[in-house]
């Protein structure tokens, strides 16, 4: 840690009376402040070895109204601090928030129901996937890529009657599950649709941050906590494993449509010819 670190935040604790968990917060923080302004109140509680609460009553002995104060305060000592300056170090932070993310991805694997789900939503015809607001774009990447290899997949990605009305006539065409993508801010319509969905008969798989969702299946990724935008590396990883393992539960028809698609595109001239040398 630089020395303009140590300055900025000493002048944050100076004439503090910190409690013992308190001054291990503070600890924390003097060590890895260049990683701890990308974390939520929950992850660096875990990582300083203290409880959630005790980081926003941290915060608040420190004069803010909650730690995302706090953090917002903090992160112009980093950012500003480094070599290249603000805008560079924002960047290394947000490709630092991506990799965090993966990584914490990549231990959660084995317990992700990845090969069943894949199973249920290569048999089911045809496939809403769901994702409104900030989630269109993975919900659409992910709708992309199944297209390829599932007959039918329809993308949702317009809330309030036409959502309702996408989902009714999935389920009257023989629609089994819906799947969605549901990423913080959490668009009310989209868990309204859910639960529509499961008042239709529908199965409702979600791709989300939180563990808890209420949905028969949950895949949760990590998420990052940035001012403006979210990190999305991990739920589009996610995304794409998930229609991966599609693809292995019907092996046939997937180097069929796989063929068939590569016909099309070349029939259309889908893709430009790209010069590799």
């Amino acid at each position: 840690m630089t020395g303009g670190y140590h300055s900025g935040l000493d002048g944050l604790l100076d004439g503090r009376r910190l409690s013992p968990v308190q001054r291990r917060i503070a600890h924390y923080l003097s060590e890895h402040l260049d990683e701890a302004i990308f974390l939520s109140s929950v992850e660096l509680a875990e990582r300083a070895g203290v409880s959630q609460p005790s980081v926003t009553r941290f915060a608040v002995v420190l004069g803010f109204a909650g730690y995302p104060e706090l953090r917002q305060a903090l992160r112009p000592l980093v950012l500003a601090g480094t070599p290249d300056g603000p805008h560079e170090g924002l960047l290394q932070g947000a490709i630092d928030d991506e990799i965090r993310s993966l990584a914490r991805l990549r231990e959660r694997l084995p317990a992700l129901p990845l090969k069943e789900l894949g199973e249920a939503l290569a048999a089911t015809e045809p496939l809403p996937v769901l994702g409104l607001l900030a989630s269109s774009g993975p919900a659409t990447t992910l709708a992309h890529f199944a297209r390829r290899i599932h007959p039918d997949v329809r993308l949702l990605t317009h809330g309030g009657c036409e959502l309702s009305d996408a989902l009714h006539a999935a389920r009257r065409a023989g629609a089994e599950w819906v799947l969605a993508v549901v990423l913080p801010p959490y668009p009310a319509d989209a868990v309204r649709a859910l639960e529509y969905a499961g008042k239709l008969g529908l199965k409702t798989a979600v791709i989300t941050d939180r563990p808890g969702f209420p949905a028969e299946v949950v895949l949760d990724a990590p998420v990052g906590d940035r001012p403006v935008s979210n990190a999305h590396a991990a739920p589009l990883a996610l995304a794409m494993a998930l229609v991966e393992a599609m693809a292995d539960a019907a092996p046939l028809r997937t180097r069929a449509r796989l063929e068939e698609w590569e016909r099309m595109t070349d029939e259309t001239g889908t893709f430009a010819p790209v010069d590799r040398r």
